[in-house]
Order: C-alpha cells, then structure tokens, then sequence
C-alpha cells in the first residue's frame, strides 16, 4: 500500500511524515515542487502476528509494509486553480491513497500563509487544485476525442463517444464541488477511467495536525470537520504531529509510557493505518511455514486464486486449493496439526473469500 502525504505550506506535514515512518526528513521548508519526496516504507503493527510468531517461532516473521511519500507542497496556484506542478502529480498519480495534512496547531513561529488558522479553508484550498489538476486531465482528453470522432470509423465511433459523455459527466460534476471518489459509476465504467489515475478518485485520509495544547479538546476539531467531509471515501482524525514525531524517536517502550501519561490509548501511525486499511477496503491474512510467517495485505471480497497470486504468480495460474483456518481457531488449536486433527483446518477452492485473519496454505501445481 503507498499513501501520497500532501498538504499546504505550514501544515506540518513532513513532521507528520517523520512521525508516521520515524524518519528524520528535513522541516520548515519543504515546499518547493522540484524537490523530490521524502519516502517512508512502514512495517504494519500487527497483534496476529506478533502472536503467530509467539506460537509457532519461526525464524522470520515478515510484516505487511505501508510506504509514505511525502510530497513537497505545490508552490504556485493554491487558492488560485492553477493546479499542482506536474512533478507533484507525477508522484501522486500511483499511490493508492491520500492523507492531506491539514494545519489546526496556533503557533507564532510559524505564521500560516493566509494569515490565521482555518482547517475548513485549507481543505478546499487544496480539494481545489487536485480537482483543478483532474479536469486538465479531462480537457485534454476531450479535445483529442473531438478530433479523433471527425475520421473514426462507425466502430471506433461508438466506444469514442461513450467516453466523451463519460468524461463530459465526470467534469460536470468536478465543476460542482463533487471529487470523483464521491460519483456514481458503474464497473465498466470503473475500468474505463482508472488509467487516468485522477488525484480526486483516490480515497482521501484528513489528518488535522492538532499542538500539543489541543490534546484535551482533540474531538473538537475532529467532530467538527468530520461531519463536514466523513464519507465512505473520506475519513478524518486528528493527529498531534510535533508529539507522535518526538515519541517515535524513542523506544516503544518509552513511548508507550508516554502516551499513557497524556492520556492517549493509540499511536499516530496504528490510527493512520488502521483507517487508511479501512478506506481502501483491504484486509491481512497470513501464511505460515517452518522458518516464516508472513502477513499479505488484499483487498476484501479477494478470491483464495487471487490471494495467491499476491504471494507468487505461479501459484495463482497453478492453484489446485488452499488450507485455510482462522485466526483465532488457530491460536486456540496451539498448532496446525491439532487444527486438522479437530476438523478446523478447511479445504477451499478458487472461489473462497479470503476472510481478515485468515491463515492460508496454498496448494499449487504448474
């Protein structure tokens, strides 16, 4: 999974990247869109396998990984519908999901841009360039299918047309306010328009970037902004950036001890990634071996076939079946050979759904 950090100048949002991977990228300046990102690959926190790994001992355990790349602010247009650089939009273009860090810390050090401190502003502000950078995209692409319909053939006519009022559609309802992960469309439709990788059909994760004083008043920003812009395709949390980033320089230990003391039951990154998993519908299972158990990140409703291929493409085109068992049925079993021995441990074909937790062995021939 890749997350696209994007943010204003002044919302903190490479402290908000050092405390999400525990980097030490550069802050106060990052604003420039010719600068290149800073890149945080991020080991998922996983209870399951931490206790798989108690249980079974392997030699490895392998997390699931989360990259983070945080993109400098575009320099030029915000406010203005200019639109980001396109070095910003080439680093976003791929990533799965974006976290806008939004600014909601007071701080006369660091004065905002516009003067005073407004989370609702900043949000469109920057919902605007992204969907200014996403009807470029179209304009251009209807400007070539105008010409391409002149000379097309009565086939090539048909499919040239329905993309135009595909594409007619979407930008009508961009000029209105409404980003293309909110539109209706069906799943060929889907298909049609994922190649154009637009910015504002990517799951959106707002983190307002709270101070330090704000701890005790943490639901209010997250209240308010939550009901402004929670949607199935858009969540909001708060995130105390200045303190996750000091805390993720200590031990975990240390850190947890930390967090206990002002109060706070979860970290900055187990949030982020916990609600970041849940925007983009995936799930972990795990797979489990002599010397390795390792966690795999799917999309939910994924095929035990598919899942397979995510370990190997040869055990996807080879798949006979999968043993599978869950989580907690394994656990309570204290092994593999217990679970077959009490008839949990399930025989599934290609089709079966690949539930969270589950534990899968992949039988394969090719």
């Amino acid at each position: 999974m890749e997350i696209g950090i994007i943010g204003l100048p002044k919302s903190g949002k490479t402290t908000v990247f050092n405390a999400l991977t525990r980097g030490g990228a550069q802050t106060g300046s990052y604003s420039s869109a010719a600068i290149a990102p800073n890149i945080g690959v991020v080991k998922v926190p996983d209870t399951r396998l931490d206790k798989l790994t108690e249980l079974l001992k392997p030699k490895r355990t392998v997390p699931a990984e989360v990259t983070y790349i945080d993109v400098a602010a575009p320099a030029k247009g915000s406010g203005k519908g200019e639109g980001p650089g396109s070095q910003f939009l080439s680093y976003l273009s791929k990533v799965d999901a974006l976290a806008h860090v939004v600014r909601a810390f007071e701080d006369e050090r660091v004065p905002h841009s516009e003067g005073s401190v407004d989370p609702e502003r900043d949000i469109a502000t920057l919902n605007l360039e992204i969907a200014f950078a996403d009807l470029a995209i179209i304009e251009r692409r209807l400007e070539r299918l105008k010409d391409s319909l002149k000379g097309a053939k009565p086939q090539e006519r048909e499919a040239f047309s329905r993309e135009e009022t595909l594409l007619t559609k979407i930008k009508t309802a961009l000029e209105g306010d409404m980003p293309i992960r909110e539109q209706a469309f069906s799943e060929q439709e889907i298909k049609e328009i994922e190649n154009f990788q637009f910015l504002t059909a990517k799951p959106m994760l707002l983190l307002l970037n709270i101070g330090e004083d704000q701890i005790p008043e943490v639901d209010s920003p997250e209240a308010k902004c939550g009901n402004l812009y929670r949607k199935d395709s858009c969540e909001v949390t708060a995130l105390r950036g200045q303190v996750e980033m000091e805390l993720a320089q200590l031990s975990d230990t240390e850190a947890q001890e930390f967090r206990e003391d002002m109060g706070l039951e979860e970290s900055g990154l187990d949030r982020a990634i916990r609600l970041s998993y849940g925007l983009l519908g995936l799930i972990s299972f795990f797979t489990i071996g002599s010397d390795e158990v390792k966690a795999w990140t799917i999309r939910r409703d994924t095929t035990a076939q598919k899942a397979a291929g995510k370990i190997h493409t040869d055990m996807e085109r080879g798949f006979i079946r999968a043993e599978v068992i869950g989580f907690d049925d394994l656990v309570k079993c204290g092994s593999l050979a217990e679970s077959r021995k009490q008839g949990l441990l399930r025989l599934e074909g290609k089709n079966y759904i690949v539930k969270d937790g589950d534990v899968v062995t992949i039988l394969f021939n090719i």
